[in-house]
């Protein structure tokens, strides 16, 4: 198929392109550059530089595509509590251009990064899809926003659409010849930071909280390895129905503790991690851990890396090979 994916040039983005390359599709990449690095992209991809807003620009009707996957967004959640007008025009007004020109030139599919964040505090757990949309933060608000969209364009005009929302997604795409990975600035996904300390690029790890209702008083967390996330855009691209927005949830369904992520990267960096406790982050959930029975079921999505090691131990190779060279020059 022809594709055009946005947010190409970033972690997610990237690292999907690739597979849809090796895939035998033909890939189209629309990057602001942003947040996105130009290294990332696929040589193999033709590169556009524009905003979402422009989308019409490349998907003209006579272009051929068939199909998108839209990824470019921002995702900071504290900043979008901050500056939530940026967020609602560029996450919202943008997708909703995209959306525009996805109808005017007829393109049959859509693949949306979606987020966990729709749902804030958990009524229930392990989350389903079904489960109540209150997001805690703008950044979430956002992306139901477009959600919501969707569901109104497949009905009305018999779009294809396919929402995935993700839980914690971690680790790297480590090939001989090709390494991807999550190089965000500033970095604010626990993981990361906790290898650039581990790495000595910081002094110590603070972890919000210790006294959750949990098994060791931290939060708890679904992490799901970036390979078997972007497996799963694959297998949607095959599941858009003509006049049908389906959801479906991305994690382990199984739940990591903040302690227990800092003893496997201990474990896999061989290195020392000093944490420091600090006070609750408000709005913090003490447990998101996914259900992800509907993919499993309707997509045939299984993880092939569910182990934090395997992860940790991916996102290590690539900072060692990329990051941390960067940062010693």
């Amino acid at each position: 198929m022809k594709l055009l994916v946005t947010g190409g040039a970033g972690y997610i983005g990237s690292i999907v392109t690739r597979l849809l390359i090796d895939a035998g599709h033909q890939v189209v990449v629309l990057d602001d550059l942003r947040t996105g690095h130009v290294e990332a992209l696929a040589p193999e991809a033709t590169f556009v530089q524009a905003r979402i807003h422009d989308a019409a620009q490349v998907l003209t009707p006579d272009a051929g595509f068939d199909g998108v996957l839209h990824f470019a967004a921002l995702i900071a959640a504290g900043e979008s509590m901050t500056r939530p007008e940026i967020y609602w025009e560029n996450n919202t007004v943008g997708s909703l251009a995209l959306i525009d020109a996805v109808r005017a030139a007829g393109v049959p599919r859509f693949v949306f990064s979606s987020t966990a964040a729709v749902y804030g505090n958990p009524t229930e757990l392990p989350i389903t899809e079904n489960a109540v949309k209150a997001p805690t933060n703008t950044y979430g608000a956002t992306k139901l926003a477009v959600d919501m969209a969707l569901t109104s364009e497949a009905i009305a005009h018999r779009l294809g659409a396919v929402s995935l929302r993700y839980f914690n997604v971690a680790g790297a795409y480590i090939r001989p010849e090709r390494q991807l990975g999550e190089r965000h600035d500033p970095e604010s996904h626990l993981i990361p930071i906790a290898l650039e300390v581990a790495a000595g690029r910081r002094e110590k790890l603070q972890l919000f909280g210790d006294d959750y209702p949990t098994a060791d008083g931290t939060c708890v967390r679904d992490y799901i390895h970036i390979e078997d996330l972007a497996r799963a855009h694959l297998l949607a691209l095959g599941a858009a129905t003509p006049g049908e927005h389906r959801i479906y949830n991305l994690g382990n369904g199984n739940g990591f503790s903040n302690r227990q992520v800092v003893e496997v990267v201990r474990e896999v960096t061989g290195h020392p991690l000093p944490v420091e406790m600090a006070p609750r982050r408000e709005g913090d959930p003490a447990e998101l851990v996914a259900s992800s029975d509907r993919a499993r079921t309707e997509l045939g999505w299984v993880p092939a890396k569910p182990t934090l090691a395997e992860m940790v131990g991916d996102a290590w190779s690539f900072y060692r090979q990329h990051i941390l060279p960067e940062k010693t020059e």
